[in-house]
């Protein structure tokens, strides 16, 4: 059974254009890609819990933020690696500048034993539609395309 993952799509308008909030992986694996490695906050349900409620506790989690809704859902996508994610996009107002990710742990560099520390979200950025169509992972993008949809831009 694939693994699902839930998220939230922060969105704004600016001068009438609509912006999305995405947050760059962090860790040695992601450092040095930028297309198609920023993402949406997201993360796995714990067992039994509502995946609109991990989609909130993993924002929180990711960027140290809280996000009150409404929450609208979007389609589930499945990504390359055949995991599935399950979206809802939120009006909001976050300054990028300001998240605080928690951290993981893991042996940098391999099999030196040594275990190191890393943020699991090292930025966040808004981005306009076209240039967050670049960013995003690929599967991702459709977010963007229903949220579109869903605003009538």
């Amino acid at each position: 059974m694939p693994k699902l993952s839930a998220g939230l799509l922060p969105y704004r308008r600016r001068d009438g254009a609509i912006e999305v909030f995405l947050v760059h992986p962090g860790g040695p694996f992601w450092a040095k890609k930028d297309d198609g490695a920023w993402t949406i906050a997201k993360g796995e349900p714990e067992p039994g819990e509502d995946p609109l409620d991990a989609a909130r506790r993993e924002f929180r989690e990711e960027t140290g933020l809280d996000l009150a809704g409404p929450f609208r859902p979007l389609a589930v996508i499945r990504q390359a690696g055949g995991k599935t994610v399950q979206a809802w996009a939120v009006a909001a107002e976050i300054d990028a500048a300001a998240i605080h990710s928690n951290e993981f742990t893991l042996e940098w560099p391999p099999r030196s034993g040594r275990r190191r520390s890393f943020p699991e979200i090292d930025r966040a950025q808004w981005f306009a539609i076209e240039a967050a169509r670049t960013k995003i992972n690929r599967a991702q993008a459709a977010f963007l395309d229903e949220l579109i949809g869903i605003l009538g831009a």
